[in-house]
Protein backbone atom coordinates (compact mmCIF):
# COMPACT_ATOMS: atom_id res chain seq x y z
CA UNK A 1 0.00 0.00 0.00
CA UNK A 2 1.42 3.36 -1.01
CA UNK A 3 1.85 6.11 1.55
CA UNK A 4 -0.31 9.20 1.00
CA UNK A 5 1.60 12.36 0.12
CA UNK A 6 -0.13 15.60 1.07
CA UNK A 7 0.72 18.55 -1.18
CA UNK A 8 0.05 21.47 1.15
CA UNK A 9 -0.27 24.66 -0.87
CA UNK A 10 -0.51 28.40 -0.30
CA UNK A 11 -1.03 31.13 -2.89
CA UNK A 12 -0.58 34.89 -3.10
CA UNK A 13 -2.90 36.70 -5.50
CA UNK A 14 -3.48 40.31 -6.53
CA UNK A 15 -7.28 40.11 -6.55
CA UNK A 16 -10.26 37.94 -5.64
CA UNK A 17 -10.97 36.34 -9.04
CA UNK A 18 -8.68 34.20 -11.22
CA UNK A 19 -8.59 35.61 -14.74
CA UNK A 20 -9.40 39.27 -14.09
CA UNK A 21 -6.56 39.18 -11.55
CA UNK A 22 -3.47 37.00 -11.25
CA UNK A 23 -1.84 34.52 -8.93
CA UNK A 24 1.52 36.14 -8.30
CA UNK A 25 3.18 33.32 -6.37
CA UNK A 26 2.47 29.95 -4.80
CA UNK A 27 4.28 27.26 -2.87
CA UNK A 28 3.67 23.63 -1.99
CA UNK A 29 5.18 21.40 0.67
CA UNK A 30 4.87 17.65 0.09
CA UNK A 31 4.57 15.88 3.43
CA UNK A 32 3.50 12.53 4.86
CA UNK A 33 1.14 12.10 7.80
CA UNK A 34 4.20 11.37 9.94
CA UNK A 35 5.75 14.72 9.02
CA UNK A 36 8.36 13.50 6.54
CA UNK A 37 8.86 16.34 4.05
CA UNK A 38 9.27 14.84 0.56
CA UNK A 39 9.94 18.11 -1.24
CA UNK A 40 9.02 21.74 -1.74
CA UNK A 41 8.02 23.77 -4.77
CA UNK A 42 7.76 27.54 -4.99
CA UNK A 43 7.39 29.94 -7.88
CA UNK A 44 6.70 33.54 -8.81
CA UNK A 45 4.52 33.91 -11.91
CA UNK A 46 4.12 36.58 -14.54
CA UNK A 47 0.70 38.29 -14.45
CA UNK A 48 -1.95 36.85 -16.75
CA UNK A 49 -2.38 38.67 -20.07
CA UNK A 50 -4.94 41.46 -19.72
CA UNK A 51 -5.30 40.95 -15.97
CA UNK A 52 -5.08 43.80 -13.48
CA UNK A 53 -4.49 43.91 -9.73
CA UNK A 54 -7.61 44.57 -7.72
CA UNK A 55 -7.26 48.04 -6.12
CA UNK A 56 -8.27 46.87 -2.65
CA UNK A 57 -5.98 43.83 -2.74
CA UNK A 58 -3.11 45.92 -4.07
CA UNK A 59 -3.65 48.52 -1.35
CA UNK A 60 -3.48 45.78 1.29
CA UNK A 61 -0.23 44.46 -0.16
CA UNK A 62 1.28 47.94 0.18
CA UNK A 63 1.01 47.39 3.94
CA UNK A 64 2.99 44.15 3.48
CA UNK A 65 5.99 45.27 1.38
CA UNK A 66 8.12 42.21 2.14
CA UNK A 67 5.32 39.84 1.12
CA UNK A 68 4.63 41.83 -2.07
CA UNK A 69 8.32 41.81 -2.97
CA UNK A 70 8.50 38.04 -2.46
CA UNK A 71 5.35 37.51 -4.57
CA UNK A 72 6.58 39.58 -7.52
CA UNK A 73 10.38 39.15 -7.65
CA UNK A 74 11.79 37.53 -10.81
CA UNK A 75 8.52 36.16 -12.24
CA UNK A 76 8.55 33.27 -14.70
CA UNK A 77 6.16 32.52 -17.60
CA UNK A 78 3.00 30.87 -16.31
CA UNK A 79 2.95 27.88 -18.73
CA UNK A 80 6.54 27.01 -17.80
CA UNK A 81 5.81 27.22 -14.08
CA UNK A 82 2.66 25.10 -14.29
CA UNK A 83 4.39 22.43 -16.38
CA UNK A 84 7.25 22.32 -13.88
CA UNK A 85 4.75 22.08 -11.05
CA UNK A 86 2.81 19.23 -12.65
CA UNK A 87 6.00 17.27 -13.26
CA UNK A 88 7.11 17.86 -9.66
CA UNK A 89 3.78 16.65 -8.26
CA UNK A 90 3.84 13.56 -10.49
CA UNK A 91 7.32 12.71 -9.18
CA UNK A 92 6.12 12.52 -5.57
CA UNK A 93 4.60 9.05 -5.72
CA UNK A 94 1.33 7.37 -6.58
CA UNK A 95 -0.98 8.61 -3.81
CA UNK A 96 -1.00 12.44 -4.00
CA UNK A 97 -3.55 14.68 -2.27
CA UNK A 98 -3.95 18.44 -2.61
CA UNK A 99 -4.36 20.38 0.65
CA UNK A 100 -5.10 24.08 1.20
CA UNK A 101 -6.59 26.41 3.79
CA UNK A 102 -9.23 27.10 2.73
CA UNK A 103 -9.54 24.65 -0.15
CA UNK A 104 -12.29 26.66 -1.87
CA UNK A 105 -10.06 29.72 -2.31
CA UNK A 106 -6.49 28.51 -2.80
CA UNK A 107 -7.65 25.32 -4.49
CA UNK A 108 -9.90 27.26 -6.84
CA UNK A 109 -7.01 29.38 -8.06
CA UNK A 110 -4.66 26.43 -8.52
CA UNK A 111 -7.43 24.52 -10.30
CA UNK A 112 -8.03 27.45 -12.67
CA UNK A 113 -4.35 27.73 -13.55
CA UNK A 114 -3.91 23.98 -13.99
CA UNK A 115 -6.95 23.70 -16.26
CA UNK A 116 -5.90 26.72 -18.31
CA UNK A 117 -2.24 25.82 -18.77
CA UNK A 118 -1.99 22.02 -18.35
CA UNK A 119 -4.09 18.90 -18.92
CA UNK A 120 -4.62 18.55 -15.17
CA UNK A 121 -6.76 19.98 -12.38
CA UNK A 122 -7.02 19.85 -8.60
CA UNK A 123 -10.13 17.65 -8.88
CA UNK A 124 -10.55 15.81 -12.17
CA UNK A 125 -13.52 13.95 -13.60
CA UNK A 126 -14.42 10.38 -12.60
CA UNK A 127 -13.36 8.86 -15.91
CA UNK A 128 -9.97 10.55 -16.17
CA UNK A 129 -7.12 8.15 -15.57
CA UNK A 130 -4.18 10.57 -15.87
CA UNK A 131 -4.59 12.45 -12.61
CA UNK A 132 -2.36 14.95 -10.88
CA UNK A 133 -4.10 14.54 -7.51
CA UNK A 134 -6.36 11.87 -6.06
CA UNK A 135 -9.63 12.67 -4.35
CA UNK A 136 -11.36 16.05 -4.21
CA UNK A 137 -8.69 17.80 -2.14
CA UNK A 138 -8.46 18.37 1.60
CA UNK A 139 -9.69 21.60 3.19
CA UNK A 140 -7.27 22.12 6.06
CA UNK A 141 -9.51 24.77 7.60
CA UNK A 142 -12.48 22.38 7.69
CA UNK A 143 -10.33 19.55 9.02
CA UNK A 144 -9.02 21.77 11.82
CA UNK A 145 -12.50 23.04 12.67
CA UNK A 146 -13.87 19.52 12.96
CA UNK A 147 -10.87 18.23 14.88
CA UNK A 148 -11.08 20.98 17.49
CA UNK A 149 -14.87 21.27 17.77
CA UNK A 150 -14.86 24.80 16.39
CA UNK A 151 -17.86 26.76 15.17
CA UNK A 152 -17.84 26.51 11.36
CA UNK A 153 -19.39 29.98 11.06
CA UNK A 154 -16.55 31.74 12.86
CA UNK A 155 -13.59 29.36 12.88
CA UNK A 156 -10.12 30.46 11.76
CA UNK A 157 -7.01 28.32 11.83
CA UNK A 158 -5.18 31.33 13.23
CA UNK A 159 -7.03 30.78 16.51
CA UNK A 160 -4.95 27.63 17.00
CA UNK A 161 -1.70 27.43 19.01
CA UNK A 162 1.35 28.63 17.08
CA UNK A 163 3.21 25.45 17.95
CA UNK A 164 0.70 23.50 15.85
CA UNK A 165 2.19 25.37 12.87
CA UNK A 166 5.70 24.42 13.94
CA UNK A 167 6.10 28.01 15.17
CA UNK A 168 6.48 29.09 11.53
CA UNK A 169 5.26 32.71 11.29
CA UNK A 170 2.38 33.41 8.90
CA UNK A 171 4.14 36.04 6.78
CA UNK A 172 1.96 36.00 3.63
CA UNK A 173 5.02 34.71 1.79
CA UNK A 174 3.80 31.55 0.08
CA UNK A 175 6.58 29.20 1.16
CA UNK A 176 6.41 30.28 4.81
CA UNK A 177 2.65 29.85 4.93
CA UNK A 178 2.76 26.49 3.12
CA UNK A 179 5.33 25.22 5.63
CA UNK A 180 3.20 26.37 8.54
CA UNK A 181 0.11 24.73 7.09
CA UNK A 182 2.04 21.50 6.44
CA UNK A 183 3.00 21.43 10.11
CA UNK A 184 -0.63 22.05 11.05
CA UNK A 185 -1.79 19.13 8.91
CA UNK A 186 0.75 16.82 10.53
CA UNK A 187 -0.34 18.03 13.98
CA UNK A 188 -4.00 17.37 13.23
CA UNK A 189 -3.36 13.93 11.75
CA UNK A 190 -1.18 13.06 14.73
CA UNK A 191 -3.88 14.11 17.19
CA UNK A 192 -6.43 12.02 15.30
CA UNK A 193 -4.16 8.98 15.35
CA UNK A 194 -3.54 9.41 19.08
CA UNK A 195 -7.24 9.55 19.93
CA UNK A 196 -7.96 6.51 17.74
CA UNK A 197 -5.65 4.29 19.78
Amino acid sequence: MTEPIYVVTDIEVDGPWPGPSSMRSFASVAVTAAGDVRGEFQAVLEPLPGAQPNPDTHAWFQTQPQAWAAATRDPRPVPVVLDDYAQWVLSLGADRHFVASPLAFDGGWIDYYLRRFTQYAVCQGPYETDRLFHGPGVCLMSLACGATGGDPATFSVHQLPTEWFGDVPHTHEAIDDARGYANLLVTLLGRRAATAR
